[in-house]
C-alpha cells in the first residue's frame, strides 16, 4: 500500500509535472532543448490543470451518470436490496471531533445516503478499510457519522477494502450472505463509472446515485480562467479516475 500511493503522488498532479520541472532543471546544462520541453511541459500542465474551466471540461467527460432524481427515491425500495455508500479516506485526529474523522468528500456521500436511506428505507453498508494502516475502518467511522449525526443505523461494514475494486468484491462476499443482488450505489460523479463497471463485474445491478458533480458551471471570476489551488486537487482526482477507467478492464478481467 505504501508503495503504491506514493508512485501515484509521483505520477498523478501537481508530482508528475513537478518531477518534469526536475528533470528540466537537471538536464538543462546536458541537453537544453530537452531542458527547455521539459520546462514548457511542466509549468503548461500546471497552469492548464489549477485552472477551474479544465475541472468542468475534464468533470464533464467523466460523469456520464445522472443524477438520481429526487422523485425517484421513494421508488428505489421496489427497485433495489441496499445502498452501498463508498469511504472517500478519512481525516487522521481531528482535535474538534476527539479523532479520526472521514473525509469532506465522504461526508458528502454519508449526507446523500442517510437521505435515500431514511426515504426508501433500504438498509445500508458502508464500505472503507483502514486507510491509515490502523484501526478504525474507514467504514466504522462512516457508520459512526451515519448513527450519531443522521440517524441512520447501518446494517453491514466492509473495513478491508483498499481500493474500488476491493470495495466492490468485499462488498460481495458480505452482501451475497444476505441475498443482496441490486444497490443504490452512493459516490462522487466522477468515481461512480469506475465503481459502477467494479459492481457489476462481481454480480450486482447497480442503481447509480452519483453526487458531488464537478461538470457543472464553475461560478468562479473570469469563467474559471484563473489558476487555483483547489482545482489542481480536482484535477488530480478526476485525472486518477480516467486512469482507473483504461487500467482495470485491462487488471480486473
Amino acid at each position: 500500500m505504501p508503495l503504491r500511493y506514493i508512485l501515484k503522488q509521483l505520477v498523478l498532479p501537481p508530482g508528475g509535472l513537478l518531477l518534469l520541472l526536475l528533470v528540466g532543471w537537471w538536464l538543462r546544462r546536458r541537453s537544453p532543448r530537452v531542458a527547455a520541453a521539459c520546462f514548457v511541459l511542466g509549468f503548461a500542465g500546471l497552469w492548464l490543470l489549477s485552472l477551474p474551466i479544465t475541472v468542468e471540461w475534464a468533470a464533464r467527460a467523466l460523469e456520464r451518470e445522472p443524477a438520481l432524481a429526487e422523485v425517484e427515491w421513494a421508488g428505489l425500495a421496489q427497485r433495489a436490496d441496499a445502498i452501498v455508500v463508498l469511504g472517500s479516506g478519512r481525516e487522521k485526529d481531528d482535535p474538534a471531533w476527539g479523532g479520526d474523522q472521514p473525509s469532506a468528500l465522504a461526508v458528502e456521500r454519508l449526507r446523500y445516503a442517510a437521505r435515500l436511506a431514511k426515504v426508501s428505507g433500504l438498509p445500508v453498508l458502508t464500505s472503507g478499510g483502514l486507510h491509515y494502516g490502523q484501526p478504525p475502518s474507514e467504514a466504522a467511522l462512516m457508520a459512526q457519522v451515519l448513527a450519531r449525526d443522521f440517524g441512520v443505523t447501518v446494517r453491514w461494514q466492509e473495513g478491508l477494502s483498499r481500493t474500488t475494486w476491493e470495495n466492490a468484491s468485499y462488498s460481495a462476499d458480505m452482501l451475497r450472505e444476505a441475498g443482496i443482488k441490486r444497490v443504490v450505489l452512493v459516490t462522487q460523479a466522477g468515481h461512480m463509472p469506475r465503481s459502477r463497471w467494479s459492481f457489476e463485474r462481481v454480480g450486482f445491478t447497480v442503481i447509480p446515485a452519483p453526487v458531488g458533480f464537478l461538470g457543472v458551471p464553475n461560478a468562479r471570476p473570469l469563467g474559471g480562467w484563473l489558476p487555483e489551488s483547489k482545482a489542481v486537487w480536482q484535477s488530480g482526482m478526476l485525472l486518477n479516475e480516467a486512469v482507473g477507467l483504461l487500467a482495470y478492464p485491462l487488471v480486473y478481467r
